[in-house]
Order: structure tokens, then C-alpha cells, then sequence
């Protein structure tokens, strides 16, 4: 019933891990599915940015032609007042050619019923006269005509010329309004795919981090997080080794954990444990300040990373595995700022290699690192042994780092 009871309560905290770490909707995906994931919405990605790209070429094409069609209606507009112009000089010169025309004839016009040409040619004085007088009446009579007809004419020709200008007006308005309402759907459309752009980028990060855990974890490709757990946790069961099964050196030599620093609060052990709160009243770590800066982080002697983790807080931290002086001990870096690039559980370490940076991640008040030291392997995320429930690691695993780490109040060097 015991072991059953630890089996539950292991699950519950792996879940919760799970959906800290992965987003809900796809935590029970394996490296290859995030994998493929990565690799589909990058791929929306480009095309996304490829159709915007095509979209600005189209936006500049329907620009550059709005803008001639602008050049042309100004040149229709330019033509219609010329032409406006030419139809006022032609209806004055019409009134002119009126004017003279009746000048000429206003004598011999019709009026009042009577026939003014008839009268003048039958005030001939002799037959000479009379036909002399006739054939002034009809060369007067076929120059009106031909005046007022040619008059007639070029007023029908001009208002045809004005007609058909104000017609192309028109069109080039109409497709100019077209080219307009275009423009409007292709930017609306460009809107659209930028508005949506966010989401798929956090979606490309969420599955990129999450792929990152899985191979931080030396998962295979066919796991989940839960499955690469469980082969992780039944690889190390018997506890000669951790991450991987990979082997633990010995450790040469044993240093701090920074180039310079500060104590800003010492170990004191767990003292009084509560055990409905689960927490101790003493300090079993060891905090170590850095005037406020994001110094380095290195382990403290070689070793093999067992962990790396968020935990309920926030803090991100990162266990390694040693064998000092031929005992097995875990050494415990939280509250840091970042991860150092290529980390990854079951990687075997020395003293000189980077782990992380300071920082103030989780439950803190200010840049520091707090360091245990102990002698199982416990976190709330990762099983390491059975027998290292949390009250056990809080009262009886963790042992003092200055006992195994010279650590002045303050130093300059490792």
C-alpha cells in the first residue's frame, strides 16, 4: 500500500511538471511530434511573411497605378477645359458669322410675311438689272447657308469631342475606385496575417522549449515527457548512476561555486519541520550574494548534471551528481537568472564548466544563489529515490557546504 501511495504521488508530481513546463494542449507529445511541429509552423511562418511580401509588391503595383490613372484624369480634365475653351471661342465666332450674316442680308430678310428678296429683285429697272438682282438674292441666300451650316457643325464636333472626354473621365474614375477597393482588401488582408503572427510565433517558441526539455533530458524520439521520465527514473534505480546512466567521476578537487561573492546567509540544517507546511524553520542551504550582478555559475567539483527544472516557485535549478571523496553527494544551484547554452540532463561536467548565471528566479528578494548540498536526490518535479521523500531531504540528507567547501564571508577567487 506504501509503494502504491508513492507511485500516486509521484505521478501527480510529475503531472504537475508536465503542465508547467509543456503547454496543456500538447503535453502527451513525443521529440518527433514537437519536432514536427517546430518544423510545420515555421513553414506557416514563411509562408505567411512570403504572402505578406507579395502582397506589399501588389500594394506598389496598384500605387504606381492609381497614380498614372491620376496623371490621366488631370490630362482629361486639361483636355475638357481646352476644349471648353475652343466651344465658347466657336459659339462666339458663331455669333460673329450671325452677325455679318445679317448685316449683309438685313435688308432682304423675311419679315412680317412680306418677301424681302422678292422686293428687291422686282425693283429692277430693266432685265439686266433683274437678273443681276436674282443672282445676288441667291448667292446671299446659299452664303448664309453654308455659314450657319459649317457653324452647326463644328458646335456638333465639339460637343462629340466633350462628350467622350467626359466619358474617358469617367472610366478612369471607375478604375481608379476599383484599383482603390483593391488596395483596401489586399492591406486588409496583410492586417489579417500580421494581426495572427504573434500566435504563431508563441506557438513556434512554446514547442521549440519544449523540444529543448526533451533533448535536455536525452529523450528519444518516440517518448513523451512522462515515458522519458520513467525510463530516466528506471535507468538510475539502483543509484550508481544518474542522467542517462551515465558513470559519475571522482571528483578532483572541490571549489566554490563563483569567482567572487559573498555569505549572505549561512547553513543552519532544518531544525524544527512542519510537516503540514513542509517546510523547515532553519536554512539547509548556503546563500551566496554577488553585489547585486548575474555572475556565472559552476559546479562544485566534476561531475554529471541529474537535473534541470523549474520549480513550483519559479526558480530554475540545476542538480549535479558528485563523488567526493568517494561519497555521492548532490549539489543543488537555484534562483538562477538563465540556463548556460548546451546544458542537458545526464551531461557530465567538471568544476570549470558553466551551469548557469545568477539570478533571482522564484521565492527571492534580490540576485543570489542558494546552494544545498546533500546526500539523495530529491525535487519536486523528478523523482531520484525512493527513499528521499522531501522531509527526509530537509532533515537528514543535506549537509553543510562549508564542510566540504572552504567558504569565507567574502572571496575573490575559486
Amino acid at each position: 500500500m506504501k509503494k502504491l501511495n508513492k507511485i500516486i504521488t509521484l505521478l501527480i508530481l510529475v503531472s504537475l511538471f508536465v503542465s508547467c513546463a509543456l503547454p496543456i494542449n500538447t503535453k502527451a507529445k513525443t521529440m518527433s511530434e514537437y519536432q514536427a511541429d517546430v518544423e510545420k509552423t515555421i513553414k506557416e511562418l514563411q509562408e505567411k511573411k512570403d504572402k505578406l511580401a507579395k502582397n506589399a509588391q501588389e500594394i506598389a503595383k496598384i500605387k504606381e497605378n492609381i497614380s498614372s490613372i491620376e496623371s490621366q484624369i488631370k490630362d482629361t480634365e486639361n483636355q475638357i477645359n481646352s476644349l471648353q475653351k475652343e466651344i465658347d471661342d466657336s459659339n462666339k465666332k458663331i455669333e460673329e458669322k450671325s452677325d455679318e450674316s445679317k448685316r449683309i442680308i438685313e435688308y432682304y430678310q423675311v419679315a412680317n410675311g412680306n418677301n424681302a428678296y422678292l422686293e428687291y429683285a422686282f425693283g429692277a429697272t430693266d432685265i439686266t438689272d433683274l437678273i443681276y438682282r436674282m443672282s445676288v438674292v441667291e448667292q446671299l441666300t446659299e452664303y448664309n447657308n453654308k455659314i450657319m451650316e459649317e457653324l452647326q457643325q463644328l458646335i456638333e464636333e465639339n460637343d462629340a469631342k466633350k462628350e467622350k472626354l467626359s466619358t474617358k473621365k469617367k472610366e478612369l474614375a471607375s478604375l481608379k475606385s476599383q484599383l482603390e477597393s483593391e488596395k483596401e482588401k489586399i492591406e486588409a488582408d496583410s492586417a489579417n496575417i500580421q494581426a495572427g503572427m504573434p500566435s504563431l510565433e508563441q506557438q513556434l517558441k512554446s514547442a521549440q522549449d519544449s523540444l529543448k526539455i526533451l533533448k535536455n533530458m536525452n529523450c528519444r524520439s518516440n517518448e513523451d515527457i512522462i515515458a522519458c521520465r520513467n525510463r530516466i527514473y528506471n535507468s538510475n534505480k539502483g543509484g550508481g548512476s544518474q542522467g542517462g546512466g551515465a558513470s559519475v567521476p571522482s571528483a578532483n578537487g572541490v571549489f566554490r561555486p563563483t569567482t567572487y561573492g559573498r555569505i549572505n546567509q549561512a547553513y543552519s540544517g532544518c531544525g524544527y519541520y512542519n510537516p503540514k507546511k513542509k517546510v523547515c524553520t532553519g536554512h539547509i542551504g548556503v546563500d551566496i550574494g554577488s553585489y547585486g550582478k548575474e555572475i556565472p555559475i559552476y559546479p562544485i567539483a566534476d561531475g554529471v548534471i541529474s537535473s534541470i527544472y523549474k520549480d513550483p516557485a519559479g526558480a530554475l535549478v540545476v542538480r549535479v551528481k558528485h563523488k567526493i571523496r568517494g561519497e555521492i553527494l548532490y549539489s543543488t544551484y537555484a534562483h538562477l537568472s538563465r540556463y548556460a547554452s548546451g546544458i542537458y540532463s545526464g551531461m557530465e561536467v567538471t568544476s570549470e564548466t558553466r551551469i548557469g548565471d545568477m539570478g533571482t528566479t522564484g521565492y527571492s528578494t534580490g540576485i543570489h544563489l542558494h546552494m544545498e548540498l546533500s546526500v539523495c536526490d530529491w525535487n519536486s518535479q523528478l523523482k531520484g529515490d525512493w527513499k528521499c521523500s522531501w522531509q527526509y531531504y530537509a532533515e537528514s540528507s543535506t549537509k553543510n557546504p562549508a564542510n566540504y567547501v572552504t567558504i569565507p564571508y567574502t572571496w575573490n577567487n575559486r
